[in-house]
């Protein structure tokens, strides 16, 4: 369980905090999703959760333990993070980036165990990247969106209790938006918590377990999709006419923006 305790985040000359005391619980076994427009503090929670973001005031806890007390060691046995940006520091192999995921549970000079190797494996085959690994395929050879899956499958491979993911499809196309949507509700099934960072508001409604939404570093709305998911709010916090409608397939509440007639 990770929880956000009345958080705060100040950022030198920025005019107001990042985070305004925000506070919610991403829960064991659920999809808890961060929305909210651009700016409105999104990223900052996953800098937070990582120490990257030092807060003014509140805490981040998992398992009601600070996770400021915790060693980055024991943190990173136990939460996976997929941040929003990663340049790549050198060429490597796909398998020799994913098996990355494992130092945490290396230590010092301790080479790779069979399960070390085979959490690598299962890692990739999740990620849908088992394929480009075979063919030899390298980090620097990659498009956009084999990047993206290649770094979720480094944090499969990582393993733990909670997984934490800042805009994981971004350059992914439909299929693979999808697939990594219907994987990580796999995970909460299997005892998982998933915290997700995402602007694709009607893939959350679909599989979020409880939803987030973000504005000017507060809490603008929080609960379940239909409780997050209606016009009134959504249109004050994305300053944008838009109705709320029903995804025919699922029935989750589905966005719907409006087109804006401008006159010339």
């Amino acid at each position: 369980m990770i929880r956000f305790d009345d958080v705060v985040v100040r950022y030198p000359r920025a005019s107001r905090d990042a985070l305004a005391g925000v506070g919610f619980t991403a829960p064991r076994g659920r999809l808890t999703a961060v929305v909210g427009p651009n700016g409105s503090g999104k990223s900052t929670l996953v800098r937070a959760l990582l120490g990257r973001a030092p807060l003014a005031s509140g805490q981040v806890l998992l398992d009601d333990r600070p996770i400021a007390s915790a060693s980055r060691a024991d943190v990173a046995k136990r939460v996976a993070v997929v941040t929003q940006r990663e340049e790549l520091a050198f060429p490597m192999a796909i398998d020799e980036y994913v098996a990355l995921g494992r130092f945490p549970h290396l230590g010092g000079w301790r080479g790779a165990r069979a399960a070390d190797r085979e959490a690598v494996a299962q890692a990739m085959t999740r990620a849908g990247v088992d394929t480009l690994a075979r063919d030899g395929r390298r980090l620097q050879e990659l498009s956009g969106g084999e990047w993206q899956r290649v770094r979720l499958a480094r944090a499969l491979a990582q393993g733990g209790e909670a997984l934490v993911l800042d805009e994981p499809t971004t350059f992914l196309d439909i299929a693979h938006e999808m697939a990594v949507f219907e994987l990580l509700h796999e995970l909460t099934a299997e005892r998982l918590t998933v915290l997700l960072v995402s602007h694709q508001l009607n893939l959350v409604a679909r599989f979020a377990d409880e939803i987030v939404l973000l504005h000017e570093g507060r809490i603008a709305a929080s609960g379940t999709p239909d409780d997050v998911m209606r016009a009134s709010v959504l249109e004050r916090v994305y300053e944008w006419p838009l109705v709320v409608t029903r995804d025919p397939a699922v029935g989750a509440p589905a966005l719907l923006p409006l087109r804006v007639r401008r006159h010339t």
